[in-house]
């Protein structure tokens, strides 16, 4: 097994269009991985093809939207694993950029840097403690949301917030699997006020961000009843 290129999903917004990067990889005889929020993830897939003995892998990632880490992280993630990796280790490049529409792959394949291990490692003095933020806003990635635009919805609130100058010390951003309350989908709920939001289209994402999370009143409009057991 010689060559193989492995395209890696950023974030959810890539997990969303998986159908449509496997057959952007398999027009390279390549696979797909995801950093997060899906499998396989991307440490699988290299131990998978380096026990198939790939000679040369190289790596893609892919922003499709505007949620995607920075391409440090591949390299990152890429390198603690090939530093952890025992026994037979192949090559491992990363394409230098991001891939952002699908008819730049080749240009990427012929712009690569060597993965080494001496890339910076996942742990830092940084992220050792939970961070002291006020609010958790969690926005449901579930399949109902998922299909309903909830992507959309993440990318309203994370703008929004940004230029109302809310970092994660202020509110915390946390993609989540299934909230339940289907029907009312996409989902957000914020912690700890324990105020549920239904129907949460971009505009309404930017209403929450304003009234509630800056204002620190709850809106009404789109909130749900909070039934609880006696």
């Amino acid at each position: 097994m010689s060559d193989h290129v492995v395209l890696v999903g950023m974030s959810a917004r890539e997990v969303q269009e998986r159908d449509r990067l496997t057959a952007l990889a398999s027009t390279h005889r390549g696979t797909v991985a995801f950093l997060q929020l899906a499998d396989p993830s991307l440490s699988r897939e290299l131990t998978r093809l380096a026990d198939l003995g790939a000679d040369q892998i190289v790596l893609v990632g892919v922003s499709l939207g505007t949620l995607a880490p920075e391409n440090s992280w591949l390299r990152r993630i890429a390198g603690y694993w090939w530093r952890e990796r025992p026994g037979y280790r192949p090559h491992v490049d990363t394409a230098t950029d991001l891939l952002t529409d699908d008819s730049d792959l080749p240009a990427l394949l012929n712009r690569t840097q060597a993965v080494t291990g001496t890339q910076a490692p996942l742990a830092s003095a940084a992220w050792e403690a939970v961070p002291e933020h006020r609010h958790q806003v969690l926005i449901c990635r579930g399949p109902r949301c998922t299909a309903l635009g909830s992507d959309r919805t993440a990318e309203a609130v994370i703008m929004a917030l940004m230029r109302n100058g809310q970092s994660d010390d202020d509110v915390l951003v946390t993609h989540t699997g299934c909230q339940f309350p289907c029907n009312q989908a996409p989902v957000v709920s914020i912690q700890p006020d324990d105020v549920w939001y239904g129907g949460v289209d971009p505009d309404a994402a930017r209403v929450i961000v304003a009234e509630h999370l800056v204002g620190g009143r709850p809106v009404q409009d789109r909130r749900l009843p909070r039934n609880r057991r006696p």
